[in-house]
């Protein structure tokens, strides 16, 4: 490695990439339906069919909707694998892909979500390319712009964003892999 010019973008494809190859994508594989929308506790936040979502406000433009209320409630309700990973696919990836790498326009109301669990992971991988590729397409220079008007703070760089979405998505599918070990030792025996 250059100690004298580092490849920062490398540097941050390769923090996330290790993560996700090494610990995340192995602890997806084999994710079912019903560890998909199981519900640990009662009234948790979840990914439901259209009209059957008891939460005063769901997203979605297809047959499935995402639970959800503005403001928060505090505290928050719990949520579900299927909450949590369409949150990660449409909140922090999809919306990024469209604002700063020319993916189609998503948000929380038009998103089609997933009815189950292989095409969640098959949308997460989607996403997941197109935040991988545009990051590599940033390079080194890429990473000190500023991230501009689609962000809530326009003066932070890029470098800042990748940053923080690589912690979003490495806690949020952390939690994933506790519920899928969590749903393991408790509904599976």
């Amino acid at each position: 490695m250059d100690t004298e010019n580092p490849d920062w973008n490398h540097l941050l494809r390769e923090q996330w990439e290790f993560h996700w190859n090494q610990q995340l994508r192995p602890r997806l594989e084999g994710l079912t339906d019903d560890e998909y929308f199981w519900s640990p506790v009662p009234d948790a936040w979840n990914i439901r069919p259209r009209g059957t979502s008891p939460a005063p406000i769901q997203g979605g433009s297809g047959d499935f909707t995402i639970d959800f209320a503005y403001p928060e409630p505090d505290p928050a309700p719990f949520t579900t694998i299927a909450w949590r990973l369409c949150h990660v696919i449409v909140g922090v990836l999809a919306t990024r892909n469209a604002a700063h790498f020319g993916a189609p326009a998503a948000d929380y109301f038009t998103w089609d979500y997933a009815g189950d669990a292989v095409t969640a992971r098959t949308q997460l991988q989607e996403q997941l390319d197109v935040w991988s590729e545009g990051l590599r397409g940033l390079g080194t220079k890429g990473l000190l712009m500023p991230v501009g008007e689609a962000e809530p703070y326009p003066a932070d760089s890029m470098a800042e964003l990748v940053l923080n979405i690589q912690r979003e998505l490495i806690h949020h599918l952390s939690e994933v892999a506790l519920l899928r070990d969590l749903y393991r030792y408790t509904v599976k025996g």
